[in-house]
């Protein structure tokens, strides 16, 4: 299972911290392995709070605060989200059911995110971007906003950056591991048999040829041009000034971001909620004034959230050993099944006709 994980991973382009996407392979190659880590080891790899609740408690003419932490990811697995992933498309189903709110006045992205995957930020970049005429969007780099998470950021109607944050990562990264010589020394050697002049090209089987690398390249460019053009139209700057001035792929921090155009001033999150008119996230229904409340209903990363997502990891595991046992069963049963078919077919046939209503509904 690991191993399927592992090549969608090196398939797809990411706009995402380098340092990130090797973390994230290295610890799917070590699960792959057959080792585990523990609780602990797998909190300090993610860093605490990047795995957190996204929902978000609604009060009348409150501002909502959106909590964008974590690796993105376009519908990623529930059992991957307690670590560190996010669903980018549960993300935007929350954002548009707040900007579809009307007791909601503003809406708040707090974004902490080294960034993820390419897939599905476009689009809620520019569900964020269309909002922007609808009610105020704000996003606070609070304290990280990487690469597609600096894309989203980007697409609010203001952006700041905490004091101590960093902005920036514009890019777009592809990796391709040769693995043929470790294959080789281990007594494996991996044979393809396909249809489709290009169906297994940039397998790791084998080194990457110049016409698969060109190609790549080129896909990885497309990638990164729509978000140069979404960085231009979203903070209103030329493509040229993006290239030139948006740190070429490296962090920048908050007041050179400001100085940059990447945003517009150095803000705390207390901040740009007091300008909003909101209160703490603390402040309760009965605060007095004309504050309003803000909840964002994050939870904090614990041992026990870390233990979870260790037992998650282990479940994904041994639901691929379940396939070849169910596999292997099934071998079993259908000698089992031939030889009543024998003795009592109408028997089997209804027995037949049972079982594929019970999978027609299921």
């Amino acid at each position: 299972m690991y191993e399927y994980l592992i090549a969608e991973m090196r398939s797809q382009p990411w706009a995402i911290l380098p340092e990130k996407l090797a973390v994230i392979s290295d610890l799917l190659a070590f699960r792959a392995s057959g080792q585990r880590y523990t609780p602990e080891e797998i909190q300090a790899r993610i860093g605490a709070g990047a795995a957190s609740s996204r929902s978000v408690t609604r009060a009348p003419g409150m501002v909502a605060v959106l909590p964008i932490t974590g690796v993105l990811q376009n519908r990623a697995p529930e059992m991957l989200e307690s670590s560190g992933v996010v669903g980018v498309n549960k993300l935007q189903a929350t954002f548009r059911a707040l900007v579809n709110d009307p007791e909601i006045k503003a809406i708040v992205l707090d974004v902490n995110s080294p960034g993820g995957s390419v897939y599905g930020i476009a689009e809620f970049a520019a569900a964020i971007y269309e909002s922007r005429s609808v009610k105020p969007i704000v996003a606070v780099a609070n304290h990280m906003a990487a690469s597609a998470a600096f894309d989203l950021f980007a697409a609010a109607g203001e952006s700041y950056v905490s004091p101590s944050a960093q902005v920036g990562s514009v890019g777009v990264v592809m990796m391709h591991q040769d693995i043929s010589k470790m294959a080789e020394n281990e007594g494996v050697k991996t044979t393809f048999i396909h249809s489709g002049k290009y169906k297994v090209e940039g397998n790791p089987f084998e080194p990457l040829s110049d016409e698969a690398r060109g190609h790549l390249q080129g896909e990885n460019d497309k990638f990164y041009a729509a978000f140069v053009d979404r960085l231009s139209k979203g903070r209103g700057v030329s493509r040229a000034h993006v290239e030139a001035h948006f740190g070429q792929g490296r962090m920048l921090v908050a007041k050179d971001a400001v100085a940059a155009g990447m945003a517009d001033g150095v803000r705390t999150m207390e901040q740009v909620l007091a300008k909003l008119g909101a209160g703490s996230a603390a402040s309760g229904p009965g605060a007095r004034g004309a504050r309003a409340e803000v909840v964002s209903g994050e939870e904090e990363w614990t041992p026990e959230r870390a233990r979870a997502a260790a037992e998650a990891m282990e479940a994904l595991a041994t639901s691929s050993r379940g396939v070849v046992e169910a596999l292997e069963a099934l071998g079993e049963s259908s000698e089992a099944l031939a030889d009543a078919d024998e003795r009592d077919p109408e028997h089997v046939r209804r027995a037949r006709a049972l079982a594929l209503e019970r999978v027609r509904y299921s």
